[in-house]
């Protein structure tokens, strides 16, 4: 049996990234349907080499007969269109920050907690985590299963490819300018990015952390296990594409490493690539195009009595955002829900 998917915000980053794993996975699909804002009506996008589909009004659009909706157009479009399809019995995998917290909408890494996909016809809607949290649950889940985490302190090293086409864009212009001696002055960043890191993503909160920060610590505990506690610093780096991190882990009880380390290599989505005296590390450039998230630098934290320290990196166009948002479809089938 195939499927009617229809990709919403397919003229963006993700979107056409969801396109290509769709095409990569050869998804069962009969019909892929490529939505965005009417300015994108007529547009034709690639779905693998060969085949070129045209874009369609996503406002307009009546997803009566569709069987799956991949939403990335934005939170505020998704906020009027995903219930609007999820009423019309398109399942909707959501992959903007709208309907995460929401206690009735499931919040999953299949990988981390399929369990979570049994509740998502409370709204017929599932999210899609946020790409710094996805890659970070799914490090964590394999060692949580062994030692309960305690305690998590991150900083993540974030590319532009997170903040859209237009993000990736300023990089570009800034640095070539630069080397033209012709400075360019930012638009979608506070501050210029290129050969510079910002310590800031998303809007600032109240308590002095930023929105991109609070999402890291609640998805983790709607994801993971509600009594982790995460301290979280994001920042945005000039990279074109790939996520990375930097990972503190307190535990309950000790943890033995080379556990930590077999549990790894042994859990599905997860490579550990860790021979730093040879040079044998992940990198945020070697990622990309990867479906796997990528451990290295696995080693004992000495500050506290029980703790690991590690880095990870992964492609936030994929597994960080369209590839999970595939997976989740994929584990819906295989599970009978759809």
């Amino acid at each position: 049996m195939g499927y009617r998917v229809a990709v919403a915000g397919a003229t963006g980053a993700v979107g056409q990234e969801i396109l290509n794993i769709l095409h990569e996975l050869r998804f069962p699909a009969d019909e892929v349907i490529p939505l965005a804002s009417e300015r994108s009506v007529g547009r034709e996008v690639a779905f693998g080499d060969d085949v070129l589909l045209k874009v369609r009004d996503l406002a307009s659009f009546d997803f009566e007969g569709v069987d799956i909706g991949l939403f990335s157009p934005g939170a505020a479009v998704s906020k009027v269109h995903a219930p609007r399809a999820a009423a019309a019995g398109c399942v909707v995998i959501d992959n903007t920050s709208q309907f995460r917290m929401d206690e009735d909408v499931p919040l999953v890494v299949p990988e981390v907690n399929p369990e979570a996909l049994a509740d998502f016809r409370n709204r017929n809607i599932v999210a899609n985590p946020n790409c710094s949290t996805i890659q970070m649950v799914l490090a964590l889940k394999p060692l949580h299963d062994l030692a309960r985490v305690k305690r998590v302190v991150v900083s993540t090293y974030q590319s532009v490819s997170g903040a859209g086409q237009e993000a990736m864009d300023e990089l570009f212009d800034q640095t070539k300018s630069i080397f033209m001696n012709d400075p360019k002055e930012p638009v979608i960043f506070p501050k210029r990015i290129a050969f510079n890191c910002i310590p800031r993503i998303d809007v600032m909160m109240e308590d002095g952390f930023s929105k991109e920060e609070w999402k890291m610590r609640v998805e983790t505990r709607k994801i993971l296990d509600p009594m982790i506690e995460v301290v979280a610093t994001c920042v945005r780096v000039p990279v074109f594409v790939g996520h990375a991190e930097a990972v503190h882990v307190e535990f309950e009880e000790p943890i033995d490493l080379d556990e930590a380390r077999e549990a790894i290599q042994d859990f599905d989505g997860l490579v550990l690539l860790d021979r730093p005296e040879e040079d044998q590390y992940a990198t945020q450039v070697e990622c990309v195009g990867e479906h796997a998230t990528f451990v290295s630098r696995l080693r004992r934290d000495p500050t506290v009595d029980s703790g690991l320290a590690f880095w990870c990196v992964s492609d936030n166009l994929r597994k960080g955002a369209a590839l999970n948002a595939v997976q989740i479809a994929q584990a819906l089938i295989e599970e009978g829900h759809i």
